[in-house]
């Protein structure tokens, strides 16, 4: 089998709800391997503390990936104590000129409870517009069903939650199996 027929592993979605000093970052649990699930339960949502700053993280693509980029980024904290958008600069300034990071093929959602941001494959660091983001293969279904709660009484984590409920009704590579963690500012 060449490079480019290997189906790739597929899963995935990640959503940041930034609403009423709290972050809530969800992530489902689904690992597909073509159009095999291989596992249901895994844990894609994080909390670090780096430098003793606390930081909770969600990732979507490669596992080995994004754990090199977690494991990055945690040096960057530790260098920058507190200054999380310093450290995602400085790991997006690393992805694009390192080429070994540049070949790694995940995408971070990360907040320290006041600020949310975006790390992407490109390595660009994104503030999300309208405090809600979403990576991975639901990102998108799951991103619009949250920007349509916002204006409502739902608390962030209410939001995550039916956004994450929706992605995995419409996304074949998302499952209802959640991994929520809050921040607060």
């Amino acid at each position: 089998m060449a490079e480019n027929d290997f189906p790739g592993w597929h899963g995935t979605t990640i959503i940041g709800v930034k609403k009423d000093g709290k972050v809530v970052i969800a992530g489902d649990g689904q690992v597909s391997l073509g159009q095999t699930v291989i596992k249901g339960s895994a844990r894609k949502v994080r909390r670090l503390k780096p430098g003793g700053h606390e930081i909770v993280a969600g990732f979507a693509g490669s596992t080995a990936d994004a754990f090199t980029l977690l494991e990055r980024l945690e040096a960057k904290l530790e260098a920058s104590p507190g200054h999380l958008a310093r450290a995602c600069v400085e790991l997006a300034k690393d992805w694009r000129t390192d080429k070994y990071l540049q070949k790694l093929e995940a995408m971070l959602i990360v907040s320290d409870g006041k600020e949310l941001f975006v790390i992407t494959g490109a390595g660009d660091v994104l503030e999300p517009e309208h405090d809600v983001t979403a990576i991975g293969s639901g990102g998108n279904y799951a991103l619009a069903a949250a920007r349509a709660m916002m204006d409502s009484d739902k608390s962030a984590e209410e939001i995550a939650r039916a956004a994450m409920a929706i992605a995995a009704d419409i996304c074949v590579y998302t499952n209802g199996n959640l991994t929520v963690e809050t921040i607060e500012t």
